[in-house]
């Protein structure tokens, strides 16, 4: 891809805390429009990588360029307080200032707009994470990071998440970073992947990273298997929980 196109780019890049490596020799690009997901094992490094792209750590190794300031990031736990009678509308505008039309565009791309009135606490497990994605999408970021932003979802919501987010990334052109355990289903709907147990153990397409001998060494050779042969056609709708509604015209 051309520079032009460049997001963030690390370049052997690393952080030691309590003498110890979290993370080295990490090589890692991102481009407009490019889904990139980084996998691998509990405790192999992928949070701490996407925080060394988002500039959260000081005193790394190596290299970070970073060629946007226009970044959203969803991390892995929010803290919310439940008991509070929160509005969907209410929690879009909570520490950012956005203009009515930004959080109707945003709800309606996630398909969450019928619930812009609705009580947080109220809200399916999809139905939050989508509002989680609007609220993350709605000043149009360059780009998006995503920490497990299916978590607390069932098979069919995953499905209709990892789809939502590729059409994000489609309709906004937004590069994307995303992290996530969901192996057999992430694979479809991302460009590039990279496999880390404390450094980058492979990368590359799904298909090129299923048959590598690192990933199959980490996950074994089943997982391997279902990531080379999984595909979901969309010829059905999913609601925002990912059951199928009707079929696709």
């Amino acid at each position: 891809m051309s520079e032009n196109n460049i997001l963030v780019k690390l370049s052997n890049a690393g952080i030691l805390k309590n003498n110890k490596w979290l993370v080295r020799d990490i090589d890692l690009e991102i481009n407009k429009g490019q889904i990139v997901t980084l996998i691998g094992p509990n405790g192999s490094g992928k949070t701490t990588t996407a925080k060394i792209a988002l500039g959260l750590y000081k005193n790394i190794e190596g290299k970070v360029e970073r060629f946007t300031r226009n970044i959203s990031y969803v991390p892995q736990k929010v803290s919310i307080d439940w008991t509070l009678p929160l509005r969907v509308v209410d929690f879009m505008v909570l520490t950012q200032d956005l203009k009515s039309n930004d959080i109707a565009y945003a709800l309606n791309l996630t398909g969450v707009e019928h619930l812009t009135n609705s009580n947080l606490r109220d809200l399916s497990g999809g139905e939050f994470q989508r509002v989680l994605l609007a609220r993350a999408i709605a000043k149009k970021p360059e780009l998006l990071v995503l920490d497990e932003p299916v978590q607390g979802v069932d098979f069919n919501g995953e499905v209709a998440l990892y789809s939502l987010i590729k059409t994000i990334s489609e309709t906004i052109k937004c590069g994307i970073l995303l992290i996530s355990h969901d192996l057999h289903v992430v694979m479809s709907a991302t460009d590039y992947v990279v496999c880390l147990n404390g450094h980058v153990c492979c990368s590359g397409t799904p298909i090129d990273v299923a048959k590598n001998d690192h990933y199959r060494e980490l996950f074994g050779d089943k997982s391997s298997q279902l990531l080379s042969i999984y595909e979901h056609n969309h010829d059905h709708v999913h609601s925002t929980d990912g059951n199928i509604v009707k079929e696709a015209k």
